[in-house]
């Protein structure tokens, strides 16, 4: 026995849902799960149902054959007319034969003998099948005067009677082409979490919505629209560190020491040409220098440009798997969440996610620790010597920290952000985020515990530095490098806009 997915398009009469619900009893098929809002859709239905193979190709077959099974998303023909009609009784009824013979929905009808247009009936109707429109077109001309307003066959006009063909249509623009089946299977998925998100009391059209903004926003801020905050800030005589604050997403920092660079955290993939047209106007022209890249967790904003770089990407053993696995969630009480899964397979397609190909696992904690993290490794760069610290899985497995007291420096990815440095676009971008998975970290306990220990570690960190007359760099995933003033994050240094 397997699981299945498909997805009916019925009629909206009595007895639609369970004539279905009958082919699928008739074959043994166990119904695992059901979505049918009218709210959205008045005539899309998912299911999921655990069969054998034969019995879910029965299944749909009988299901396609009295019409119900949805096979592809092809937008039906929107077609906005005025026709004129004599003023008689039964003259509606006769022109409403014509459209009832095409199978054509009717989306919109006015009519009204003290308006401005007494004799013209205007109507908007959809229809499944291009055939029927030009049949049904040549039918009212020969009986009736017939102005045509509006024809459109991209889906761009349907209203919301076709919801789904809508929003497969508005993911294969962000999407390119694709499959019908890959877009089926997308809002299958789509619908399993907005019926969650629905359960908790949102509204089912504001998680459609979200999952559009999430790909749009992206797209809208890539190519000559690409911009980034930038930070640069001098580590000693010969090294360098450069924070970029990307469009949405995390932080990419580079590291340039003599003739080596390394690059913490990537960044979405979508961004990686513009990435590498702005590291030339940084200075950072020649990416052969990278000699690897350390990934502090596996989220699509801070690895999915790695695979664009031909060096090794170092990170913990939970951040492969959750690459592997497509499921941030992985290694944590909430592994099998509905919306984490959802939420790391939507981002990476995307964002256009380029797994690294070289993955180098930290070997696993020392017996050392820094407060309450296991040191599981050191990262050497030029005269730095960076530790490796264990998170607790408060954002996600295997996330890991950089940290540094002789220097200074704490690499605290998504665990320590200064919110109040990120700006209002951004800040709304990663809203959307936390509106689709409910929190952005999967154990929040621990994310909380993971967050006082980190400032902890820096209140120290600085004291020791201050000696010096230095401080201790928060370099977090999100916003710009920070440094504690009177207990809150401060943006340190100056930021200077990147454009194109």
């Amino acid at each position: 026995m397997k699981k299945f997915f498909f997805i009916a398009h019925m009629p909206d009469t009595p007895g639609s849902l369970h004539r279905a619900a009958e082919i699928i009893k008739k074959y043994d098929g166990n119904i695992n799960r059901i979505q049918f809002d009218r709210r959205i859709d008045p005539g899309t239905v998912f299911y999921e149902v655990t069969a054998t193979g034969e019995a879910y190709r029965g299944i749909t077959r009988e299901l396609a054959e009295i019409g119900f099974l949805q096979t592809s998303i092809k937008p039906p023909d929107f077609l906005k007319f005025a026709v004129f009609l004599p003023h008689r009784p039964g003259a509606l009824f006769e022109f409403l034969n014509y459209t009832t013979s095409a199978r054509a929905n009717i989306a919109y009808i006015d009519f009204d003998d003290r308006g401005r247009h007494p004799d013209r009936l205007t109507v908007s109707l959809s229809l499944e099948q291009n055939p029927e429109v030009d049949q049904l077109l040549d039918q009212l001309k020969s009986r009736y005067r017939l102005e045509i307003l509006e024809y459109d066959t991209t889906g761009k006009r349907l209203d919301d009677t076709v919801f789904y063909v809508r929003y497969g249509q508005a993911v294969r623009e962000l999407i390119g082409e694709s499959e019908d089946s890959f877009i089926l299977a997308f809002l299958a998925d789509t619908n399993h979490i907005a019926q969650e998100l629905t359960d908790r009391g949102s509204d089912p059209h504001k998680v459609f919505e979200s999952v559009l903004a999430t790909g749009r926003t992206m797209n809208a801020t890539s190519g000559e629209a690409f911009y980034a905050d930038v930070q640069k800030f001098s580590l000693g005589e010969t090294t360098t560190l450069f924070c970029f604050q990307l469009p949405c997403g995390g932080n990419l920092f580079v590291i340039r020491t003599g003739d080596d660079m390394v690059m913490v955290d990537t960044g979405y993939g979508i961004y990686h040409r513009d990435v590498l047209t702005m590291f030339s106007r940084y200075g950072l022209p020649d990416t052969s220098r990278f000699s690897r890249i350390i990934i502090t967790h596996a989220d699509a904003d801070h690895c999915g440009a790695a695979g664009f770089f031909p060096v090794p990407a170092f990170m913990h053993a939970g951040t492969r798997e959750i690459i592997r696995t497509s499921n941030r969630a992985y290694g944590s009480r909430n592994a099998d969440s509905v919306l984490e899964a959802f939420y790391t397979k939507m981002i990476n397609l995307f964002s256009k996610f380029n797994s690294p190909s070289d993955i180098q696992c930290f070997s696993g904690p020392s017996g050392t620790t820094r407060g309450i993290f296991p040191v599981i490794g050191t990262v050497e760069i030029g005269d730095i010597t960076l530790e490796v610290l264990e998170s607790l899985g408060g954002h996600t497995f295997g996330q890991v920290y950089l940290y540094s007291r002789e220097r200074g420096l704490l690499f605290a990815a998504d665990s320590v952000i200064n919110f109040s440095s990120l700006s209002r676009e951004r800040a709304d971008y990663s809203s959307l985020a936390a509106f689709l998975v409910t929190s952005v970290n999967v154990d929040s306990d621990l994310a909380t515990k993971e967050r006082k220990a980190l400032l902890d570690l820096v209140r120290e960190t600085d004291e020791y530095q201050k000696k010096n007359g230095n401080r201790c760099l928060v370099c977090g995933g999100h916003g710009a490098v920070s440094v504690l003033e009177t207990g809150k994050l401060a943006a340190y240094g100056s930021i200077e806009r990147y454009r194109p």
